[in-house]
């Protein structure tokens, strides 16, 4: 098991001083909000994305990829009756794979619950088109770039669309490319009926990227959610990818929530008799040294 952080937690904060204080708390990788990098991170030139990933590397962290892909824009949306925003949001998250790909990372979380909000009056159905529209317009910059598209179920409470992991596993499959996988997040999981580990163990093997946090939207280790059943199930499903701290409230302050958060997981991982991990990215990825490279 590998864990990340998601950087808006440090938001204002110098990005050499957030990838020190992450590798020294001990996590192995950060995950970016695009909205963190700027008003319009997509025109990020290439010499400014390099410096992000040399930066991480510079402290011995991968960075995993991107998340909150629409926050904060205007214009954009998945679900739109509007083909002309369709299009214009599809190009977008193409330029957000680029984006990912040259600051070194290999997922797009697909959350935006306001950007992908049902009108009033379209049917589930119709959604699912305009998203399909939408999202098949983008996978194939996906697959150019190597970055993988994650889907994210979110809880009835934030969006009605998507909001089970068996909704989104049949838009994965309606979309039916090799490219675009499952996004887990244990806040949302637990808004389902059944418990997260047993949602993980059914559609575990589909995921490429994780979010952990509790129903009430702090870290791990700071609400009633148990997350050695559910680290148990992970590891039962052979999942690789990241485990990625994302908390929604901010108290009591960053460096609490980031060290007692990865000290909560790593006592749940001695209960299962785990092993730190070996070294190198997830799935497979490149080494820090390779990524390096231009």
């Amino acid at each position: 098991m590998r864990f990340a952080i998601c950087n808006e937690l440090f938001e204002g904060w110098p990005f050499e001083d957030v990838c020190r204080f992450v590798a020294e708390t001990g996590y192995d990788a950060l995950e970016l909000a695009p909205f963190t990098l700027g008003q319009r991170p997509a025109d990020m030139s290439l010499s400014q994305r390099r410096a992000l990933r040399d930066a991480a590397l510079r402290h011995g962290l991968d960075i995993v990829g991107l998340h909150w892909l629409l926050a904060r824009t205007t214009g954009y949306h998945l679900t739109s009756p509007d083909a002309q925003v369709r299009k214009r949001t599809a190009e977008y998250l193409g330029e957000l794979a680029c984006l990912c790909r040259d600051v070194g990372g290999q997922v797009l979380v697909f959350g935006s619950p306001a950007q992908r909000q049902l009108p009033a009056g379209m049917s589930l159905e119709q959604g699912l088109d305009y998203a399909t529209d939408t999202l098949r317009r983008v996978l194939p910059r996906c697959a150019e770039v190597g970055v993988y598209l994650c889907l994210e179920p979110l809880a009835p409470a934030e969006t009605n669309f998507l909001n089970t992991c068996a909704q989104a596993v049949a838009l994965i499959q309606r979309l039916n490319h090799p490219f675009v996988a499952l996004h887990l997040d244990v806040k949302a999981m637990c808004s389902e009926e059944r418990p997260p580990a047993e949602a993980i163990r059914q559609f575990g093997h589909l995921a490429r990227h994780f979010h952990a946090n509790d129903a009430n939207r702090r870290g791990p280790g700071m609400g009633s959610v148990d997350f050695v059943p559910i680290f148990q199930a992970l590891r039962e499903v052979g999942y690789r990818g990241y485990v990625s701290v994302e908390v929604f409230d901010f108290t009591p302050d960053p460096r609490t929530i980031a060290r007692d958060s990865l000290r909560y997981m790593r006592a749940c991982m001695e209960r299962l008799g785990w092993q730190e991990p070996s070294p190198g990215g997830p799935l497979g990825s490149a080494t820090s040294e390779e990524k390096s490279q231009p």
